[in-house]
C-alpha cells in the first residue's frame, strides 16, 4: 500500500515515516499543500494523511481542491484543532476521518487499516495462491502450513504480486510501486530482492519459480 504524508512539521513526518515504513507501509511525502497536490495528482494513493495547517495550500482547501477533480481516495485529516466546528469543516470538506494531534501511533495505524479496508471491502482477507497465504492482518506468510520468514520489503513485494495476480511488473514499476520517490533505489535493488525472496521461497516448499522472470518485461506470480 502506499501512503501519501503532507505534513509540515518534520518531527512528526519522520516519526510517522518510521513507524509506517516498518509496518510495510511505502511513505511519500509532501511539506507544504502545493507539492501534496502536485504528488496526489501524479501518482494514485492507498490513502493520504493530510495535516490542516500547511503553507501554500492548507488542508482543508487541499482537500476540496482534490475532491473536485474527482480524486476518491480515502483521507485522514490531522490536526491540532480539536473543536467540533473545526472537525465538521473537515469532514464537509472531504475528508473520511479526522485525527487530533498529539495522537497514539496505534490509533492512527488503526484508522488507517480501517479506511484501506472500506477501500479494498471486496477483497479477501487472506490471499492466496495455490499454497501460499499471504495474511495482511497479521503480516504472516505461509506455504502450506510452514510459517515463512520474510524481511519487510520481502513481505511487501510478495504481498504486491498476490494482490495483481499474473499481471507482469517491469523493475522500474516495482521501484515506483514499494520504494518512496525519495529514496529510489537502482534497479538491482529490485533484481536482489526478487533472488532473496525466491530463496525464502523454496526453502518453505514452493516451487523456485513461483516468481517467474518475463525475458524483456519483468516479473509475475507462475500459474
Amino acid at each position: 500500500m502506499r501512503l501519501l504524508l503532507v505534513e509540515d512539521d518534520e518531527r512528526i513526518t519522520d516519526a510517522l515515516e518510521e513507524d509506517l515504513t516498518d509496518q510495510h507501509y511505502a511513505i511519500d511525502v509532501a511539506h507544504d499543500g502545493e507539492e501534496g497536490l502536485n504528488l496526489a495528482d501524479s501518482v494514485t494513493y492507498d490513502l493520504i494523511l493530510l495535516d490542516i495547517m500547511l503553507p501554500k495550500i492548507d488542508g482543508i482547501a487541499l482537500c476540496r481542491r482534490l475532491r473536485s477533480q474527482g480524486c476518491s481516495t480515502p483521507i485522514l485529516m490531522l490536526t491540532a484543532k480539536d473543536t467540533i466546528t473545526d472537525k465538521v469543516v473537515g469532514l464537509d470538506a472531504g475528508a473520511d476521518d479526522y485525527l487530533v494531534k498529539p495522537f497514539d501511533l496505534e490509533e492512527l495505524s488503526a484508522r488507517i487499516r480501517a479506511l484501506l479496508r472500506r477501500g479494498v471491502s471486496t477483497a479477501p482477507p487472506v490471499l492466496e495462491w495455490g499454497k501460499l497465504r499471504l495474511d495482511p492482518s497479521t503480516c504472516e506468510v505461509f506455504y502450506q502450513d510452514r510459517l515463512l520468514s520474510l524481511s519487510p520489503k520481502e513481505y511487501s513485494l510478495l504481498e504486491f504480486f498476490l494482490r495483481h495476480g499474473r499481471r507482469v511488473f517491469s523493475r522500474a514499476q516495482i521501484l515506483e510501486h514499494l520504494w518512496p520517490f525519495e529514496r529510489l533505489p537502482e534497479e538491482a535493488t529490485v533484481k536482489a530482492h526478487i533472488r532473496s525472496l525466491r530463496q525464502k521461497l523454496e526453502a518453505g516448499g514452493a516451487p523456485s519459480d513461483l516468481i517467474e522472470t518475463v525475458y524483456g518485461l519483468g516479473y509475475r506470480l507462475k500459474q
